[in-house]
């Protein structure tokens, strides 16, 4: 099963509930909660929290290594396979949950490639790719460069274009909403009260040691990794570049933008069945054991 929704709606907490009822364990499809050291800002399950029900794919590497979905994919579904019980899938990764529950592939890489394309401007890249296939604006956002750059690559390695990729039986069924792994899946949305929810929850993490954590990780933050909202937010803080409350009013900020293009994804799955709000959380643990037949 699997419980989603934009950040700060509670999530981890219902999980987590819900995990322990059922002896179940969690499987976290967060982006940033794979990095070692980014606790606090990422909310990362407390040391108690993971001695009372078993996670996975927390605490994988350092921050400054790369992470991929394709990692994330793999790790999630032998998690899934090795587990003995139960598995709740929660968090707010959509791409990450799809990765696990849905045929996605994922083609290799090749550094050398990739290099020489990334010397390239956007024009001679994007002429490239409509020369291989003249339909390639059909499936690939030719005004990004990173999305450019890695069709390119992906049919240097393999010698499929974008609209040949699309073609393929496992893309259809990902269109279609065809899960590899069958599942199902409860969404929470607090609505209009998201954005209390999301300043309540960032105020307490400044007040638990999130400035200190960021400058305890700042020399060691790789590109993905420096990308996680609040530490990029408040590197320039502990770089004595911005003041806290500029630092503390971008991440909120950020934060809300992040929650918008989450609601975006997850509400375009038919699969997800969305809890009527309750800011009680004991209540929500009832429409979910309602809604999942617990």
């Amino acid at each position: 099963m699997a419980i989603v929704g934009p950040t700060a709606s509670g999530k981890s907490a219902l999980a987590l509930e819900l995990a322990d009822e059922l002896g179940a364990e969690i499987v976290s499809v967060d982006s940033m909660q794979v990095y070692r050291g980014m606790n606090i800002g990422t909310a990362k399950p407390s040391a108690a929290d993971q001695a009372r029900v078993a996670h996975h794919l927390i605490d994988v590497v350092e921050p400054d290594e790369h992470f991929t979905v394709a990692e994330t994919q793999l790790l999630g579904r032998a998690a899934i396979a090795a587990a003995t019980g139960p598995v709740i899938i929660a968090g707010g990764t959509g791409l990450a949950m799809r990765a696990i529950v849905d045929p996605l592939e994922f083609p290799g890489r090749d550094a050398r490639v990739r290099a020489e394309l990334e010397t390239l401007e956007l024009p001679v890249l994007q002429d490239r790719l409509l020369t291989i296939d003249g339909a390639a604006g059909e499936t690939v956002d030719l005004a990004n460069p990173r999305r450019v750059i890695r069709a390119l690559e992906i049919y240097a390695v393999t010698g499929l274009n974008p609209s040949r990729r699309a073609a393929t039986a496992a893309a259809q069924a990902v269109r279609e909403f065809e899960a590899y792994l069958p599942f199902q899946a409860v969404g929470l949305d607090p609505g209009d009260r998201l954005e209390a929810r999301v300043v309540a929850r960032f105020d307490a993490m400044l007040q638990a040691g999130l400035l200190d954590e960021v400058n305890g990780l700042a020399e060691q933050l790789g590109r993905t990794a420096a990308q996680a909202v609040g530490y990029k937010e408040l590197l320039p803080v502990v770089a004595g570049d911005h003041t806290i409350e500029e630092g503390r009013r971008a991440a909120i900020a950020a934060t809300m933008a992040v929650a918008a293009n989450q609601r975006t994804y997850f509400r375009r799955d038919p699969r997800i069945d969305w809890l009527e709000w309750d800011d009680d959380p004991d209540a929500r643990l009832d429409r979910a054991r309602q809604e999942l037949e617990i």
